[in-house]
């Protein structure tokens, strides 16, 4: 089976291509329907049953799934969350008590990357979020033990958001934690503009003190989340964000290969938008030795739905490292452009050496983040942030 992602957003859907004997057969495959189903919603009912041998299982899993077909993704977790306020104890307290009782061993500490943990738990920190929300000392510590089974990244900025000095009180202990868990939720949870996360009135700034600490982390998984969070702080104040990186580069806390990774994963957005603080960071010219680039499109007539072709030739002068991108501006209907930048090599020529790179980029018309119009499109290569070739086609209706 092959599965690709087809849109990055909390109700997305896989589309993927299922081998069916000698044939192929179009599929799709609901992410919402595999992290929240009968069998995970009887799993979580499971676990309060033998914490709490009067909690009534039958009731809870009956109230679920009575809706959770009809619902998407997010919606599924807010409304396991609101059954629960009927089946947990009224007061906070106890309910915290249980919660915590009911959660299963933690997540394996051994491991460093991609560990979120089960989904089903998304629904104890939604609840933890609405009904601990003023016993917040407590709730904090629930949701301390949340994130070492499933992220709690989205129910902390609630806490933020109500309790602010607070929250950030107890960060200082939790950036410090042994578990690892722990200390990426003071990365992501505070990231300014976490994606489908609640708007959160902290500023972008403060944080800093404790990515300070984070960014020397041995665990990819906060090292990841620390560059994301940089990234986010880069859409807001892109010299905060460089001149950071290069005093981190300068201590020497954190090894040399992970934080080149970091580096360039924090300038990613920067880099596309030819940033030269960026740039040089990384270390590539502004303006690098090189000729003219040759642009020269295959297919300056697409239909929508097929593939624009291109390739382009590069020739050095002088020793460079070049980092080569390319900007589609689609027609939008109002007749303006909107770019978008795609990424295409990155490489180092000596004098005199040249380079030829083919593309071919597929202009879907089922994008979930902007439409295709027909007309006249541009193409442009950019080079080390600068733009420097062109290159038109036309698009057409399929």
């Amino acid at each position: 089976m092959k599965i690709r992602l087809r849109a990055a957003r909390p109700d997305f859907e896989y589309l993927g291509n299922i081998e069916a004997g000698t044939g192929m057969a179009e599929a799709r495959f609901s992410l919402k329907d595999a992290l929240f189903n009968k069998e995970k919603v009887a799993y979580l009912g499971d676990l309060f049953a033998r914490a709490d041998g009067e909690f009534d299982k039958a009731g809870f899993e009956r109230d679920v799934m009575a809706v959770l077909p009809e619902l998407e993704l997010k919606e599924r977790i807010d409304h396991i969350a609101g059954v629960l306020t009927f089946y947990l104890p009224a007061e906070f307290e106890a309910a915290a008590a249980l919660i915590e009782r009911a959660l299963p061993p933690e997540l394996d500490p051994m491991k460093t990357d991609d560990d979120f943990g089960d989904f089903i738990f998304a629904p104890l920190g939604a609840f933890v979020a609405k009904q601990g929300i003023d016993w917040p000392e407590r709730a904090l510590v629930t949701l301390a033990a949340l994130t070492k089974r499933f992220s709690m990244e989205y129910a902390i900025r609630d806490f933020l958001n109500a309790h602010e000095a607070l929250v950030m009180q107890v960060m200082q202990d939790w950036v410090q934690d042994s578990n690892y868990h722990l200390r990426r939720l003071v990365s992501e949870g505070t990231r300014p503009r976490l994606p489908w996360g609640r708007k959160i009135a902290l500023n972008y700034s403060a944080p800093i003190v404790f990515l300070d600490q984070l960014y020397s982390d041995p665990t990819r998984y906060v090292t990841r989340s620390v560059a994301n969070h940089l990234n986010d702080i880069a859409k807001i104040d892109a010299g905060l964000v460089v001149s950071r990186l290069a005093r981190w580069r300068a201590e020497g806390k954190q090894s040399e290969k992970e934080m080149d990774w970091m580096t360039r994963h924090a300038l990613r957005g920067l880099v596309k938008q030819g940033h030269r603080g960026a740039l040089d960071l990384l270390g590539y010219q502004i303006a690098p030795p090189i000729e003219p680039p040759v642009v020269r499109v295959r297919s300056p007539e697409v239909a929508i739905g097929d593939a624009l072709e291109f390739e382009v030739q590069l020739k050095a002068e002088a020793d460079a490292v070049l980092l080569v991108d390319y900007v589609l501006e689609f027609l939008k209907a109002d007749g303006s452009h909107r770019a978008k930048v795609f990424k295409l090599k990155q490489v180092s020529l000596k004098a005199g050496q040249s380079v030829t790179v083919s593309k071919k980029h597929r202009l879907r018309g089922d994008a979930t983040t902007y439409r295709l119009y027909p007309g006249l499109q541009r193409l442009k290569l950019q080079v080390n942030g600068t733009i420097c070739g062109t290159g038109d086609f036309n698009l057409t209706q399929a």
